[in-house]
């Protein structure tokens, strides 16, 4: 019988942790005794060599921007590596469903754009999840577009506050955008070495994408050369309808290698847990999406080793 220790449990984890992971040793163990392997891999997760700084963008709202930014950070927090996930929507989902403050006048990204405040001054932990941050955003975010204009290196300065933050040494720093094209999404774009799309599995999926896209190039030829589109994931599958394996078959058709191979299912959990002020991967371990982006953040998480 094979061992499975893709997802160790380390003492310093606390109860929550401990008991999401429990739920999916158990399944990894499970699937290896009747002969399935999760993704070939055995071992822990590797650690990137350098920080990646990841812009999960698309401008068309509802494709699960903020549900993957988010579940992904935990997935990956659960495995040993160091996160920071950066709400960069005026929402103020991503704080939500992280439980991290967000309200009145709590110390934000807004601050940090506009007012040159410290990285540093912002940050918080994730309670009950060891080695997972949160940059949270207020709703003063909203007039950050409008009073970035007249700025110095507007397009940067979200860059320019994460090099001069010399806290925490990261593995990962997440991006959650905003449902647009504007300055806050440049200001990721410029912050990160890579783009990571949500791609709804319906029939407007490619609608927009063109344009996002082409400021991606705009972006690296002018402003970040470093950037790429790395990832490409697939959300709200539904796998009782023709037109999602239609839209995943065309995506991958278009975009190859750069969309992973798991597939994240429609799941009334993933919508669920936000309102405990939980990721699903804590909410419901042994749920269809928590599942799904546990093998989609060891994708991501494996890509880099290669």
């Amino acid at each position: 019988m094979a061992i499975v220790t893709q997802t160790p449990l380390n003492p310093g984890d606390s109860p929550l942790v401990r008991e999401a992971l429990s739920s999916v040793v158990s399944r990894e163990t499970s699937a290896t005794q009747s002969g399935e392997t999760s993704g070939g891999r055995e071992g822990a997760w590797p650690r990137p060599v350098k920080c990646r700084v990841i812009a999960v963008a698309n401008q068309k709202g509802g494709v699960g921007k903020t549900t993957t930014s988010v579940n992904i950070a935990a997935a990956l927090s659960m495995n040993g590596q160091r996160v920071l996930v950066v709400d960069l929507d005026p929402q103020g989902n991503a704080s939500t469903a992280l439980a991290t403050e967000h309200r009145g006048d709590v110390p934000d990204v807004y601050q940090v754009l506009v007012d040159d405040l410290p990285m540093a001054d912002i940050i918080k932990q994730v309670p009950d999840m060891p080695g997972l941050y949160c940059a949270p955003a207020t709703i003063d975010l909203a007039g950050a577009e409008i009073e970035l204009v007249s700025l110095v290196a507007r397009e940067a300065r979200l860059r320019r506050a994460l090099n001069a933050y010399s806290g925490l040494d990261f593995d990962y720093i997440i991006i959650d955008c905003p449902p647009s094209l504007g300055l806050l999404t440049v200001n990721a774009l410029v912050a990160a070495e890579e783009v990571m799309i949500p791609i709804q599995c319906e029939y407007y999926a490619l609608e927009g994408l063109g344009q996002l896209l082409r400021n991606v190039d705009l972006i690296k030829a002018h402003l970040n050369p470093t950037l790429s589109l790395s990832t490409i994931v697939l959300t709200m599958y539904d796998g009782r309808t023709r037109l999602a394996s239609q839209v995943a078959d065309e995506v991958r058709a278009h975009f190859g290698d750069t969309v992973l191979n798991t597939v994240i299912p429609r799941s009334v959990r993933l919508s669920e847990a936000p309102s405990y002020g939980q990721s699903v991967m804590t909410y419901d371990p042994g749920s269809s999406g928590a599942m799904a982006y546990m093998d989609a953040a060891r994708e991501i998480a494996y890509r880099a080793a290669v």
